[in-house]
């Protein structure tokens, strides 16, 4: 299990704004932080996803972000969600057989150009 990740961003405040909305149909939120430095947003199980600044200029090192969900209908929300706060497209809600037969997901590109995803990959309950 993962404790926490950080990931550097170039304007903290439109990035807080942005997880805050991106996260909350997964019902992850904001936790704790301090202003002009960092936030800390809740992801479950004791994990923290946390963003802080970086005086850097974008394009910022690559990173990649999958947040494990429950059903495609989170997957669906977070995408719409991420969409309304400014995400661009990067791979719309469907089926990715070439990852595994049951993986579903969404991608998206936050503030910074980073790829964030959504995924469920279960076994289907079908014979």
């Amino acid at each position: 299990m993962i404790d926490h990740i950080t990931i550097a961003v170039s304007d903290l405040e439109k990035s807080k704004l942005f997880y805050e909305r991106t996260l909350a149909p997964l019902g992850y939120h904001l936790s704790f932080g301090k202003e002009g430095v960092f936030w800390a947003f809740d992801v479950g199980e004791g994990s923290l996803f946390e963003i802080q600044q970086t005086d850097s200029k974008p394009p910022l090192t690559h990173l990649h972000v999958a947040f494990r969900v429950k059903s495609k209908v989170e997957v669906e929300a977070f995408y719409s969600a991420a969409l309304e706060a400014g995400a661009a497209d990067n791979g719309v809600p469907g089926p990715r057989p070439e990852y595994t037969p049951n993986y579903y997901a969404c991608f998206v590109l936050d503030p910074d150009g980073y790829n964030i995803e959504a995924m469920l990959n279960e076994p289907s309950t079908h014979p």
